[in-house]
């Protein structure tokens, strides 16, 4: 909204001092001089004396044809529509569809082409009401209204691209996914890209299920925003939520240096390193996790695991009986931390019998007992 507002006001000042092409008589100078006095003073009345003067120049038929008087007219009606929001002058409650009425008409006049730039002004003008209907619309829960307003708007303003993103979250707002992502695509595909553009794309192609439209506007995203970390984060959330490790794991360095002291994000790695059989890289950034934060269950948990894992890939017996007392002693907190955890007990309990110590097992079937029981 105050994007908009600014490109309208500096229209205004244009228009509302420079002199145009038609305006040669005295009674349209009128007009045009009181139009410069609010934009000098900034008082409203002088729009009113401007709409007075230019509703006394249109009488006859001859005159409602007039394109100059109709033209004025245009921007005088659609400048106080605009800029009297509260309706201090009194007008009509039908001055504004009458607005929008004569400058459709005037649109369609084969002459207007000499006069673009006053037209676009009333256009730009009227965009903002529909914006400004559009938001009030929303605080109403009036939710296919305000998409109509704002698609409006963008008829009457299409070079402004943050109106696809007011479209876009009031069909958010409407429940209508498919209709609100159209619009935030568009956006992704402009220089105007936002982060908040991607954002919303993505969460609501993962509403709707569709991960690999999540992941192409994330990538996309993270061309046009290259700079911006959390669209990286957002991409490997996905390949991590979906188990698919080796996507993930090109992304790690990169994340890695972006969230160096994240433990969840250590975490992630590790557990990637883990499931692609990278064992030392997982033990590193699973002890870093670890000292990260020391209360988090899983990775004290998956640390004792990898110890496991490798102690079956040893030949030596003695080795492989060492690495299993290193996976006991990391379990061991794990059961610590979650006592009632029965796989952490089963994985002691098969620890404790390969190792032959007798007493450790007995206290974990009693544990295992008490919980299945």
């Amino acid at each position: 909204m105050i994007s908009g507002r600014k490109i309208v006001i500096l229209t205004l000042f244009v228009l509302f001092t420079a002199p145009v092409a038609f305006a040669q008589s005295e009674a349209l100078k009128v007009v045009v001089n009181n139009l410069a006095y609010y934009r000098q003073k900034g008082e409203l009345k002088y729009l009113s004396n401007a709409k007075k003067s230019v509703d006394s120049l249109i009488k006859t038929k001859s005159d409602s044809s007039n394109l100059s008087k109709n033209l004025y007219k245009a921007i005088v009606y659609s400048s106080i529509a605009y800029l009297d929001s509260t309706n201090q002058l009194n007008q009509p409650a039908d001055l504004f569809p009458k607005t929008v009425a004569l400058v459709d008409r005037l649109a369609e006049n084969k002459r207007i082409y000499k006069y673009q730039n006053e037209l676009n002004f009333a256009k730009r003008c009227l965009a903002n009401v529909f914006i400004r209907n559009g938001f009030q619309q929303i605080r109403d829960l009036d939710l296919n209204n305000a998409v109509n307003s704002f698609v409006s708007a963008k008829s009457y303003a299409p070079d402004f691209p943050q109106i696809n993103a007011y479209i876009a979250y009031a069909n958010t707002r409407a429940g209508r996914l498919n209709e609100a992502v159209k619009f935030y695509d568009e956006l992704i595909q402009s220089d105007s890209v936002k982060l908040e553009y991607v954002i919303a794309a993505t969460n609501i192609y993962k509403t709707l299920g569709d991960t690999t439209k999540a992941i192409e506007t994330l990538k996309r995203g993270r061309k046009l925003l290259p700079n911006d970390r959390s669209l990286l984060l957002n991409e490997a959330n996905i390949y991590n939520d979906q188990r698919n490790y080796r996507a993930l794991e090109p992304l790690l360095k990169d994340l890695l240096d972006s969230y160096s002291s994240d433990a969840e994000v250590i975490f992630t790695a590790a557990n990637c390193y883990d499931h692609l059989g990278q064992y030392d890289r997982a033990e590193s950034l699973y002890l870093r996790a670890i000292d990260l934060n020391n209360a988090a269950y899983d990775p004290v948990f998956n640390l004792g695991l990898i110890y496991l894992k490798r102690s079956a890939g040893l030949k030596k017996p003695e080795d492989a009986e060492k690495e299993r007392a290193r996976a006991a002693l990391w379990l061991q907190k794990a059961y610590e931390m979650s006592p009632k955890n029965v796989d952490t007990l089963k994985l002691l309990q098969l620890i404790y019998a390969k190792n032959g110590n007798d007493d450790q097992l007995n206290y974990i079937n009693n544990k295992l007992q008490q919980l299945t029981n």
